[in-house]
């Protein structure tokens, strides 16, 4: 028969993996926002470079990540622990913050990784009925 008590290292673990994830979150939004502030100061420069939009949309995929994936371990550690709630309602958060960066994210992963360029239009020159050419030389 199991028991439905919470093990005894599930509250504290469950509590510092909170602190670590809030910890991870505002040290990526500290990443992101230096960022930010450089793209600024290039594009006020008349330096602007397009390596700070990339680095921006790297920042952007970690915060996603970190922001998703906190609450998913948290979970984890909570239902091992049998903190069934703790663990569904860190699920849940899981679930929205998903849902919410789901775009932010999908959009940095395109600026990211950019599709290639389309091929060029072909550059040959066509005769056309009625002998009349207007080729460059000919």
């Amino acid at each position: 028969m199991t028991s439905t008590v919470a093990s005894r290292w599930a509250p504290t673990t469950v509590a510092l993996l909170t602190l670590a994830w809030m910890v991870a979150v505002l040290a990526t939004l500290w990443w992101w926002f230096g960022i930010g502030l450089a793209g600024w100061a290039d594009q006020h420069s008349g330096q602007g470079s397009r390596s700070a939009d990339r680095e921006a949309a790297r920042a952007t995929l970690v915060l996603a990540l970190v922001a998703v994936g906190g609450p998913i371990l948290v979970a984890v550690a909570a239902f091992t622990g049998r903190l069934v709630r703790t663990g569904a309602v860190y699920l849940a958060v899981a679930i929205v913050l998903g849902a919410l960066v789901a775009p932010v994210a999908a959009d940095a992963y395109r600026t990211q990784n950019p599709p290639p360029p389309p091929p060029p239009a072909p550059t040959v020159c066509q005769e056309r009925s009625g002998g009349d050419t207007r080729c460059p030389g000919g």
